[in-house]
């Protein structure tokens, strides 16, 4: 990672500059290792777009010891963790495929998250007027919002440090009613300041990860600093909300609702002291709860779990670098990044209690790996057993897109101390996961996650893979090679409780034809692919995270 060329002490300001708020983290890991300072800015044409209306338990093949532990945080004295190879897979339907010929291609002198459906759009836009092909199911009563990362002047350091948008579709009644798009007027928007511009925290940031639908509001989150209140209506942004003042240090954009309270659950993370903060807001969206959660230094911690009565963190060793971090501000073009893999920092997974009591958490020690993404957690008797998208390093030294993808299963032994680490998955196990929300921290059967495809010069999406845990088998859909999904959202299916009766809603798009569609498939049988797809008035770059906002 870049570093400072000058000599220059690291000030008290400095430090000051870079407190109380986390660094807004990457859905994927391959885009933040693969993020360079090669040129430039969005080619207008790819940016520009036509619109409507313009506005302005698996059985395991062999086990192995894990290395001895790192020089790391205070650890636990638990028994090294195990780590197994999980049974045989079935795959049925279209394995997702390698890099397509048809995708296309990269200019490799240029930031690949500024060309093709990368680039941003730069008109927000307006249609009640929507094409749809197949049928869409009558219990799909709502709007399904996504947000990303779209910077307005179409330039834009990294990937995740652009503007947000909201991109909002409504549908009823079998019938596609409307879609728009607008920004997130964050107050770096309205600034017209990019991230890099000042140092980030409360209302200073791009709020371009996540949204959020919880008592009766709908959030966007950046993980840098306060998220923003946007009015469901018309997506237009109400402001920065610190739940009446309750909110004094970051909020994260993957917050937890419990299904069987309806409370949500949140992290933040700082770059100095507090380096976490654990939060619970009650339905009606009052926060009530907020207290310090000790770990040394500060990680970059994008995700975490809750099960009905613990919150589990995982501390990995993606650690804060206060020179790369100056560097960037002053810079940005520099390639530097506030967040550097330190593996001798350790990697370590905690359990307190989903109520609050920090005090009482116990540590569990891992290999050095990282995570973005958990699936779930759930509790089994006196174990605690994680599901988690893993890397097995980040930010480490000549590697282009991270170390290497594996879906495991961490199942921690609250009596013995004992870690297994299952491996679930290896080839394709996908990223950036989905569950039916009413097993949030419970027993799950399915999980459902985005597939990649192998692409040396951009993170490349495919399609959808849905992960069965009873036998460990997976059902693909590939939407063919021109064409590339997200995040994959599950919305159940009105009152039938079983747990794949949903539809998972994604936006597809076709770099063949330079068009994007939502596409909306039966989660029972995701290999027949979609039911409805409702093709879209403008382009919809890739982004990161979506919700669904019942009527």
């Amino acid at each position: 990672m870049p570093r400072r060329s000058d000599n220059r002490d690291i000030s008290r300001r400095d430090i000051l500059r870079w407190s109380a708020v986390g660094v807004g983290a990457a859905p994927l890991a391959a885009a933040l290792a693969s993020c360079t300072a090669t040129n430039d800015r969005a080619d207008p044409a790819e940016s520009s777009d036509t619109a409507a209306v313009a506005l302005t338990d698996l059985a395991p093949a062999t086990s192995r010891p894990t290395a001895p532990s790192l020089s790391a945080p205070p650890t636990s004295s638990a028994p090294a963790p195990t780590t197994t190879t999980g049974g045989p897979t079935t795959t049925t339907a279209a394995a997702p495929t390698s890099a397509p010929s048809t995708t296309a291609g990269f200019d490799t002198t240029r930031r690949w998250w500024l060309q093709g459906n990368f680039a941003p759009v730069l008109s927000e836009v307006q249609t009640d007027t929507l094409d749809v092909t197949g049928a869409i199911p009558p219990e799909l009563s709502g709007m399904y919002v996504r947000n990303g990362s779209n910077p307005q002047h179409a330039d834009s350091p990294h990937w995740f440090f652009g503007d947000g948008m909201m991109h909002g579709i409504r549908i009823a009644d079998g019938k596609a009613l409307s879609y728009r798009n607008r920004y997130v007027r964050t107050t770096m928007y309205e600034a017209g300041a990019g991230f890099g511009q000042g140092a980030p925290g409360g209302a200073a940031n791009q709020s371009n990860v996540s949204c959020i639908w919880h008592g009766g509001k709908l959030m966007t989150s950046g993980e840098v600093g306060f998220p923003y209140e946007v009015d469901r209506t018309d997506l237009s942004t109400v402001g920065p909300y610190d739940f009446a003042g309750k909110l004094t240090t970051a909020f994260t954009a993957h917050p937890k609702i419990d299904p069987s309270t309806g409370r949500m659950h949140s992290f933040g993370y700082g770059f100095t002291p507090p380096f976490l903060t654990y939060h619970i807001t009650e339905p009606d969206g009052t926060l009530v709860h907020s207290e310090v959660v000790d770990i040394p230094r500060s990680t970059m911690m994008h995700d975490f779990a809750i099960t009905e009565t613990d919150a589990v963190f995982w501390d990995l060793p993606v650690t804060f670098d206060l020179q790369a971090a100056v560097a960037y501000v002053a810079d940005p073009t520099t390639g530097a990044f506030p967040y550097t893999w330190n593996p001798d920092a350790g990697s370590r997974v905690g359990v307190m209690p989903l109520s609050g009591g920090a005090a009482s958490i116990r540590w569990f020690d891992l290999e050095p790996c990282y995570v973005f993404h958990g699936v779930n957690a759930f509790r089994r008797g006196v174990e605690v057993v994680v599901d988690v998208c893993r890397l097995s390093s980040m930010f480490a030294p000549g590697e282009l897109f991270g170390g290497t993808p594996t879906h495991r299963r961490w199942t921690l032994n609250m009596s013995t101390g004992a870690v297994r680490d299952d491996i679930l998955a290896e080839h394709d196990p996908g990223d950036l996961p989905s569950k039916d929300p009413r097993r949030l921290g419970r027993p799950l059967r399915y999980s459902y996650l985005v597939s990649t495809r192998e692409n040396p010069l951009t993170v490349d999406f495919g399609g959808l893979i849905k992960h069965d845990y009873s036998d460990n088998s997976r059902e693909f859909w590939d939407p063919g090679p021109s064409r590339h999904s997200g995040e994959w959202l599950f919305v159940p299916a009105g009152s039938d409780v079983a747990e794949d009766a949903g539809y998972m809603l994604s936006i597809v798009h076709d770099e063949a034809t330079d068009r994007s569609e939502l596409s909306i498939l039966d989660a029972t049988a995701v290999g027949r692919g979609p039911v409805a797809t409702v093709l879209l008035p403008q382009r919809v770059p890739y982004g990161f995270h979506g919700t669904w906002i019942p009527h």
